[in-house]
Formats: structure tokens, sequence, C-alpha cells
């Protein structure tokens, strides 16, 4: 594959979509549901997968509250939930237009970790599959596929969109100025000041994601040698 000028990474959770919307939504539907004891079950075994993988991992959790309950089958709930729910509704605006104007100055990629049920679902019913032509990627842990993601995506500049300062950081260490990172302050990862302190700024630091359209392409790539 040619090598391409600049490749754009976009993050999807948090980034271009609003996933604590989705969860907030989810748990109002489980409430009602599986009823509060239940609900909070479940959701205590997300957010220890949470912590361990570092992505959102439905379907885990629901296999762990299903070998804890193996007769109640209202917790089929959460899959009809997802696979009924409207995600486009849940894009921050402007994340189309975001990726729109970045198409004709370079590939448009997303890069996401996740499942591998609800996750790529999540990304064609959200419209951002088509929005990126269907340059997608979905891997367990994204910083340490990096050099996947090159064989697929080769480019003389990458810029990666994430709202997880952690990944921005992982990322910058080993790509060095190859890389712009971009940091969406949105989200519950973004807004924890403690997490965000214990890691090097990215290079370029906007509070929504509609902000990147006030960069021009060689702004965002000539970034990532200030540092």
């Amino acid at each position: 594959m040619a090598s391409a000028g600049v490749v754009y990474l976009f993050d999807v959770d948090n980034t271009l979509l609003d996933n604590d919307r989705v969860i907030a939504d989810m748990r109002q539907h489980l409430e009602r549901a599986i009823g509060h004891e239940r609900n909070e079950e479940y959701w205590k075994y997300f957010e220890e997968l949470r912590s361990q993988l570092g992505y959102a991992d439905y379907l885990g959790a629901l296999q762990h509250y299903r070998v804890r309950h193996p007769r109640d089958f209202h917790i089929v709930a959460v899959s009809y939930f997802l696979l009924d729910y409207h995600f486009a509704n849940r894009l921050f605006p402007g994340s189309l237009d975001v990726i729109e104007a970045f198409k004709p100055h370079g590939v448009v990629a997303l890069l996401s970790d996740g499942d591998v049920v609800f996750q790529p679902l999540k990304v064609e019913r959200s419209g951002l599959g088509e929005a990126v032509d269907g340059n997608v990627m979905i891997y367990i842990h994204k910083e340490t596929e990096l050099d996947d993601v090159e064989a697929r995506y080769p480019a003389n500049h990458y810029v990666l969109v994430d709202d997880k300062i952690r990944i921005l950081a992982a990322v910058k260490q080993l790509w060095g100025e190859r890389v712009t990172t971009v940091f969406p302050r949105q989200g519950h990862y973004a807004a924890d000041a403690s997490e965000v302190a214990k890691y090097p700024p990215a290079d370029i630091t906007i509070d929504r994601i509609d902000h990147m359209l006030a960069y021009q392409p060689d702004q965002i790539v000539a970034a990532a040698n200030r540092q």
C-alpha cells in the first residue's frame, strides 16, 4: 500500500460519540427491566471489566451476570437495548463535520478498542463507519497495535484524536514527532483531573471535537514539533 501524506485517526467513544450518554440511557433502561439491585450488580461487573480492560465491555459484563443468574432471562434486555439503540443520536455535535473537513487532506480512519460484537455495531449504527469510508480498526488495546496500524495505513504523519490522555501519551512516546496528538476534553476520562495530570499534555487540547474545525491541516501537523 502506498504511503499517504497524513492519516487522521479518530477514537470513537467520548471522542466522536457521547458514550457516557449511552451508558446513562442504558442504566435507566435496565433499572426498569431488571430492578435496582440487579441493575447495580450488572454495572459492578461492567466497571470491573472496564478497569481491567480499559474499554467498555457490555458483552463481558453480561456474561458475568448470566453466570451468576442463569435463570434470569430479563438480562437479555441489555442485548435488545444495544441492538435497537439509535447511536447516531449520540454523536457529538460536529463529529461528522470534522471527519468531512479532513478527508480532502488525507486518509481518515477510526482507531477504537472494544468488544467484538457491540463496538462494531456502534460504529455501523452511528454512521461513523460509512463516514470514514469503511476505514475502521477495532483492537483490544490499540496502543499496542501501532505496527499493524502502520502496516494498514502507512503515512508520513499521523494525527491521533482521543479522549484518553493515557493513550495519547503512549502513542506519542512511540511515534514521536511523526504524530500530532489531539485531546478533546469530553467524557469522564478527560474530566478526571488527577488522571490527566499523570501524563504530558497533548500537542493540541480542545474542549469539544468540533473545535478541531478551527485548525488548518498544516497547523495540526506542525503542532507535533512544538514540545
